[in-house]
């Protein structure tokens, strides 16, 4: 079959002819910024063939790029295979960046566009304060890609539903309250949340239009009185969950009427939005006469914040995410040892049988990545009917994997010694597990950031010359998204800011190391900051490590790790045991006493 990108990218310059546009700029973005995005809104994957969750597309009359991180490279280099679109290399020394690139490419006069609904309103200033440098300027008003995307998918149009009573940890009521308590303090009238994670969750509503996230489409408008708007399509909702919001004073409007209520908002009111979460689309249609501030969502940093009975629930689910998977992690193993043919495919397969099988189980929170091997290395690969590879008694399988419960979301990596191993892989297997080990000991004062802690899982790594091109960890949400912020622990970021780590955040810890065509190593569990000490120097905080599924053993060499590292392993296993014995019998039990003995 014929490669259609070329055809879409011709499709694409002949509507920027006919517009005067010299460049197009087609971020991977919705009317709500989200990380993963209905099929309606992928127009950088239709346009380009890159399937990467995360990738900028530039086309020009005579270029196209795509940029992406170094998780992807791989995968683009292989996507973009006569296409006509070159792979351009995020955070590569001396290679420029896609703003940098326009910067040099477009002269005075000229025009790059960029789809309002797919552009927050805080990038909009960056592109244009660096386009002015070079004299050209920036357009919102034109949808170019949907100009030309003829079989565009429909919005999704699944239900939406309520948590149910028990697992929230505040009723709706409660939350709104304590957002308007919060839009008081800064003298809002009025407040705007497009981003779908902060809708669901204030809300204590669900759905499903976006594939492995909890969420539906949706704007919500909150008022300092007792007042807010949810425009979303009313069709989703049952008769009985509008009366329900109606009770907490949520009145429903069409979803795409949210700009026309903006448009009327007048001299008394003012709106807070957030410029990083809201697309200028939407900001353009704020009525002139009303007063804008500006400030990060309340809700995502409540949201982040997890409640007790909220880790309760979190804690529970654990253990039950942990016995599916020494489940699913027993028959791999006894398939495997029958001689019976298993493919990545199978893999992916038994974990969702085994976690479906699970109290309050609703689906996957991410497609999961079971990469063996040179396809390890990769780090969000993504096994196919038409490309997988099949297992074989040796090596390693790197399983990463995760499941959406009533109860909370979960996000587990294994590194699994399939048979005979290398002592290369042993050693970079060790080399990671010394880093989670690290940061899943720290002790650190209140105030601390994430960036102030990545070091502390890379050491190892680097004392060898080694390192990884992720971060180590990101904030994951209560039977929400599998991504969550604002906090994350990375290397710092010039200009970032630095988020605190507080008590009941919820972050992974996962580093890693891969080495292409050869293996990848990840470990990762799911920690929650708790308080720790009290000290004449103040509050210091730590981790309770919540993800509950034994590491592979096999896959280690214990004579790297240090006495202080091999306790806390062995303690971890002792902890593990204990937690999902009660859940499991015969065949299974014995699999999680052989995998958590002492070392």
């Amino acid at each position: 079959m014929s490669n259609p990108i070329p055809s879409r990218l011709a499709a694409l310059r002949q509507a920027m002819q006919r517009h005067g546009v010299a460049a197009c700029l087609v971020p991977t973005a919705d009317p709500h910024l989200s990380e993963y995005l209905p099929a309606h809104w992928a127009a950088r994957e239709w346009l380009s063939g890159f399937t990467g969750s995360a990738g900028t597309l530039v086309v020009t009359a005579t270029d196209a790029g795509l940029w992406t991180d170094s998780r992807y490279f791989a995968q683009a280099e292989q996507q973009l295979a006569g296409s006509g679109i070159a792979l351009k290399k995020q955070k590569v020394s001396h290679a420029p960046e896609h703003l940098q690139w326009l910067q040099q490419h477009l002269g005075d006069g000229e025009v790059l566009a960029v789809a309002g609904d797919s552009l927050s309103v805080a990038a909009r200033r960056q592109i244009e304060r660096l386009l002015s440098e070079a004299g050209a300027r920036v357009r919102t008003d034109l949808d170019l890609p949907g100009e030309v995307w003829t079989d565009r998918p429909p919005l999704p149009r699944a239900p939406v539903f309520e948590h149910p009573a028990g697992y929230p940890g505040a009723t709706r009521a409660e939350k709104l309250e304590r957002l308007r308590a919060a839009l008081r303090r800064q003298q809002a009238t009025h407040h705007l949340v497009s981003s779908l994670d902060d809708i669901a969750w204030l809300s204590n509503l669900r759905g499903s239009d976006v594939e492995c996230n909890p969420v539906f489409l949706a704007h919500l408008l909150v008022e300092s009185e007792d007042r807010a708007t949810l425009f979303v399509d009313r069709g989703k909702l049952s008769d009985a969950l509008v009366v329900a919001l109606s009770a907490d004073g949520v009145r429903i409007a069409d979803y795409a009427t949210v700009t026309d209520a903006l448009g009327e908002l007048g001299a008394d009111a003012r709106l807070l939005l957030d410029p990083a979460r809201v697309v200028c689309a939407v900001a353009d249609a704020i009525g002139a006469d009303a007063t804008r501030l500006e400030a990060a969502n309340p809700s995502t940093a409540a949201k982040a914040r997890k409640s007790e009975p909220e880790l309760e629930h979190i804690r529970e689910v654990m253990r039950r995410d942990g016995a599916a998977l020494v489940r699913a992690f027993r028959r791999l193993e006894e398939r495997l040892a029958a001689g019976m043919h298993q493919t990545e495919l199978d893999v992916d397969a038994l974990l969702r049988e085994e976690r479906s099988a699970q109290p309050g189980f609703v689906g996957e929170s991410f497609a999961t990545i079971a990469g063996y091997q040179a396809n390890g290395a990769l780090p969000h690969y993504r096994a196919t009917p038409e490309a997988h590879s099949t297992l074989q008694r040796k090596g390693l399988l790197l399983v990463d994997s995760g499941g959406q419960y009533l109860g909370g979301t979960t996000d587990i990596t294994r590194v699994l010694a399939l048979g005979e191993t290398t002592a290369e892989q042993r050693r970079d297997a060790t080399l990671v597990m010394k880093g989670l080990i690290a940061l899943s000991r720290a002790r650190f004062p209140k105030g601390a950031s994430g960036p102030q802690l990545d070091a502390l899982a890379r050491a190892p790594l680097w004392a060898c010359g080694l390192d990884y091109g992720h971060g180590t960890g990101h904030g994951v949400g209560y039977f929400l998204n599998v991504h969550e912020g604002p906090h994350s622990i990375r290397p710092p970021v010039t200009g970032g800011g630095l988020v605190p780590l507080e008590p009941g955040m919820i972050t992974s810890i996962e580093p890693g190391l891969y080495k292409p065509a050869r293996h990848g190593i990840r470990h990762e569990n799911l920690a929650v900051v708790v308080q720790a000490d009290q000290t004449e120097f103040g509050e210091f905080y730590a981790f309770e490590t919540l993800t509950l599924c034994p590491f592979d053993r096999r896959a280690l060499e214990p004579g790297l790790l240090n006495p202080e590292e091999r306790a806390w392993l062995d303690d971890y296993h002792a902890t593990v045991r204990a937690a999902l014995a009660p859940l499991l019998e015969a065949a299974d039990l014995a699999w999680l006493e052989r995998h958590c003995t002492p070392l």
